[in-house]
């Protein structure tokens, strides 16, 4: 790189330390706050009586922040199953088998990624109340699977579409079934893909909240993100503004450390998709 393109590239690098700086300021800030106590918050005099780690154990306790964290993890990791054992298959068919139809469907998954979810929500409502399943962690397990499957498999088409054919020819000489091959030989291959688009899954489901908001209506069904939002309204009650910031913290920490820790796993998917042999 010469001198001519590092200048020209100046004013980007300016702005995204500038965003960088914000970004930590305001997260560091939550940090201290979620320390302190609540008078120290809102007298801009963090930290004065030194960290206050209880503030966790009030939120976890006394807000029932654990329970809504352990409900948050059967909702993430059950749908992200579920979502990538319906999505992979269909992507794969798809992707690899031309038959009468193919594109409509494939037209039709990217045309659902358009539609609003406030447009399907009382249908939705009215079909769980007909078939006496709302207030059940099943029902938001399958609407979560459901409204995330388009976006999977128009993400995992392409990963599907750039794996040679010559593995699925050497599996037909020796034996394996269609099923079998898929399974055994084609989902290994297309694991960068598979991962990435499991962890979008993961981050979208952990702080999903319009669908929880409606389909839980009992506390001991919410997830993190609603239950977070009735700690806010409650907060005019009870002022434990410190334990609130210590819940935001909560969940907070499993989605950062799923970037710190699979970043390069997210950009090395997102690429690889767009390469063609």
């Amino acid at each position: 790189m010469n001198r001519k393109q590092t200048l020209g590239r100046l004013p980007g690098y300016a702005v995204l330390n500038l965003w960088v700086l914000f970004t930590i300021v305001l997260v560091g800030w939550i940090v201290l706050a979620s320390l302190s106590t609540t008078r120290e918050i809102f007298t801009n005099t963090l930290l004065q009586s030194g960290l206050h780690f209880d503030n966790y154990i009030k939120a976890i306790v006394n807000h029932n922040v654990g329970m809504y964290f352990i409900n948050s993890m059967i909702y993430t990791f059950a749908a992200s199953f579920g979502i990538i054992v319906i999505s992979a298959p269909a992507s794969y068919i798809l992707a690899r088998f031309r038959f009468r139809g193919n594109k409509l469907i494939q037209s039709l998954f990217v045309g659902s990624l358009g539609i609003p979810q406030i447009m399907i929500i009382l249908p939705l409502f009215y079909l769980a109340s007909i078939m006496r399943m709302t207030n059940s962690r099943s029902l938001l397990i399958i609407l979560y699977i459901c409204l995330n499957v388009p976006f999977t498999v128009f993400f995992l088409l392409s990963f599907f579409a750039t794996i040679p054919g010559s593995f699925e020819e050497a599996a037909a000489i020796d034996g394996c079934t269609p099923i079998g091959t898929f399974w055994k030989i084609i989902f290994p291959l297309a694991q960068p893909g598979i991962i990435t688009v499991g962890i979008f899954n993961f981050i979208v489901l952990w702080n999903e909240f319009f669908i929880a908001l409606i389909f839980a209506n009992t506390s001991e069904l919410r997830p993190l993100a609603v239950g977070l939002y009735t700690m806010v309204q409650s907060m005019r009650y009870i002022g434990d503004w410190a334990g609130m910031f210590a819940a935001v913290i909560i969940v907070f920490v499993p989605t950062f450390l799923l970037y710190i820790f699979l970043s390069k796993r997210i950009i090395a998917g997102v690429t690889g998709g767009a390469i063609k042999e």
